[in-house]
C-alpha cells in the first residue's frame, strides 16, 4: 500500500486536515493496522517538501492550529498516473512461505509438520474474514474476499507442495 499515493488521492477529492485525511485511511484502507499519526504528518510533511501538496492557513480548533492540505497540479498528476498503471502481479516466486520449506528440507527438519501447521493457521484466517464477510460492510466483504482468494491459493500450494516434499527434498540436498 502506498501511503503517500493514497493520502494523494484522498487530497484530490477535497482539501483535509491531516486527522481528517488519517480517518479517512483507516476507514477505507487500515483495518486491523490503522495509520499511525506520526506517520500521516511525516508523509504530508515530504508531499508538500515535493511540491505535491501546498498547506493552506492554519485554523483554530479544539486543540493546536489544523492546517488544511491541498493537493497541486503535481501531486495530482502523479496521483492519475499511478492510479492508471496496473498493480504488480503477486506472488513473487520466492516467497517466505516457499523459503520456509526449502530450509526445513536444507536442513534435514520435518517440512511436512510445518506445511500442516500453516495449512492450519490459514483455514482459522478463512474462518475468521468468513466472519467479517458474513458481518460487515460491502468494503469489509470485498477486503475479506481478497484475503480469502490468496488463502485458497496459498492452500492449494500446500496442497501441491506437501504432494511433491519427497521430490522437492531430493532437488533442494543434491
Amino acid at each position: 500500500m502506498s501511503v503517500p499515493l493514497t493520502l494523494l488521492g484522498l487530497l484530490e477529492r477535497e482539501p483535509s486536515h491531516g486527522y481528517d485525511l488519517k480517518r479517512d485511511y483507516d476507514a477505507f484502507f487500515g483495518r486491523g493496522k490503522p495509520l499511525p499519526f506520526g506517520q500521516v504528518y511525516a508523509t504530508l510533511a515530504r508531499l508538500a517538501r515535493d511540491g505535491k501538496v501546498v498547506v493552506g492557513e492554519s485554523e483554530a480548533g479544539a486543540g493546536p492550529d489544523r492546517k488544511r492540505y491541498v493537493i497541486t497540479e503535481q501531486g495530482a498528476t502523479e496521483f492519475e498516473t499511478w492510479l492508471g498503471e496496473p498493480v504488480e502481479a503477486e506472488p513473487h516466486l520466492q516467497t517466505v512461505l516457499f523459503a520456509k520449506v526449502v530450509l526445513a528440507l536444507i536442513l534435514g527438519r520435518d517440512a511436512g509438520r510445518y506445511l500442516d501447521t500453516q495449512r492450519a493457521a490459514h483455514l482459522q484466517r478463512m474462518r475468521e474474514l468468513t466472519e467479517i464477510k458474513r458481518a460487515g460492510s460491502l468494503v469489509d466483504a470485498l477486503l475479506a474476499d481478497h484475503g480469502l482468494f490468496h488463502l485458497e491459493a496459498d492452500l492449494r500450494w500446500i496442497d501441491l507442495t506437501t504432494a511433491r516434499l519427497d521430490a522437492l527434498a531430493e532437488a533442494v540436498r543434491s
